[in-house]
């Protein structure tokens, strides 16, 4: 565990719902915080939202903890998470991760399983490559500021102004190259496939991700599996927000139909 940061700060409820049946853990892509979901429980349709309580993952170096310096490597994350997510079996839950998010939801899945803790009944994987695949551009994350910001542009979904405001990238480059480490850093190894079922998601003009490469997600479960491509490029989950959430909603519905009555 990061000596900086108290368990409980990693969890940023948005909509505390004290009668729902299901708990989806939300992470964000690299930089991002758990403010990235803030209008999502809100915005799902009705008879979603009062059945699911979502619950933004806030890693350190950001928003409100952004005091604590960020992890730089997936192992000691995983090592923090765990106990977090785990410790509270009462309800069932899912997994959310958009880019970084995905991979860490899915590796911290397998970190539950390692444990011997519940894992997630059902997981979506936005805008990440199957983790059994190789990354196909170069590393970033120890490129001059620069040539970081450029690849930024080239991302897209971080505007121009923020861009362009020096005193804002002092403050949000280290961040974002820890979280480029993360990613960059991470070696896959072969495990038993999931038992969770696995929903990805994908921009159709994503120049990072392609769909073979979504698809190839299907090999990590031995459950079911189902792929939604949406327009808009790799921040698609905010360009085309309202779609994303009329499917996602649809998805969870799928999940809750599932559990046993009662729970």
């Amino acid at each position: 565990m990061n000596a900086s940061i108290r368990p409980e700060a990693l969890m940023t409820f948005q909509s505390p719902n004290p009668n729902a049946r299901l708990r989806v853990f939300c992470f964000p892509f690299a930089g991002g915080g758990a403010s990235t979901f803030n209008a999502w429980a809100d915005e799902l349709p009705y008879d979603v939202r009062v059945q699911v309580e979502l619950c933004a993952i806030q890693l350190p170096g950001r928003e409100t903890n952004m005091k604590a310096p960020p992890y730089k490597s997936i192992s000691p994350l995983l090592d923090a998470l765990a106990p977090v997510i785990g410790r509270d079996q009462s309800m069932p839950f899912a997994f959310l991760g958009h880019s970084m998010g995905a991979l860490i939801s899915f590796e911290l899945a397998r970190q539950l399983r390692r444990e011997r803790r519940r894992g997630p009944t059902h997981m979506i994987v936005a805008g990440h490559r199957a983790p059994q695949l190789p990354e196909r551009h170069r590393p970033v994350h120890d490129l001059p500021d620069q040539e970081i910001i450029a690849s930024l542009r080239i991302f897209g979904g971080t505007p121009e102004g923020v861009l362009q405001n020096s005193e804002l990238m002092d403050l949000f480059l280290p961040v974002l190259r820890a979280d480029f480490a993360v990613c960059e850093s991470y070696v896959y190894a072969s495990e038993e496939a999931l038992t969770c079922s696995i929903t990805a998601f994908g921009g159709n003009d994503d120049g990072r991700v392609s769909r073979e490469e979504l698809s190839a997600w299907r090999a990590q479960t031995s459950n079911s599996f189902s792929m939604h491509m949406f327009p808009g490029d790799h921040f698609f989950i905010q360009s085309a927000q309202a779609l994303v959430l009329r499917v996602l909603a649809q998805d969870l519905k799928q999940v809750l139909r599932r559990q046993p009555s009662g729970m």
